[in-house]
């Protein structure tokens, strides 16, 4: 990320675990579908739009039958305010 906040091109690797309360700083939508609890893609989810929000989410989503995991139901996500 340049000193404006866009994305620079680049390679490495890294260790980054992206969890709450991580401040996404590029993306601001994300397509996804409803993971495993405790599941590393879940932090990310909750890192993302908000653990009380993904939280209610999921009730929801488990209420009306969605389907999980790799070939179920998806989700449009806004990320949390910043």
């Amino acid at each position: 990320i340049d000193d404006d906040g866009r994305p620079v091109p680049g390679f490495g690797e890294t260790r980054l675990f992206i969890r709450p309360p991580y401040q996404f700083r590029v993306v601001d939508h994300m397509v996804t579908n409803f993971h495993l609890p405790r599941s590393t893609l879940l932090a990310l989810v909750m890192a993302f739009a908000g653990v009380d929000l993904t939280r209610r989410a999921y009730e929801r989503a488990i209420a009306s039958g969605f389907r999980f995991y790799s070939y179920g139901d998806a989700m449009l996500l806004r990320g949390a305010a910043r």
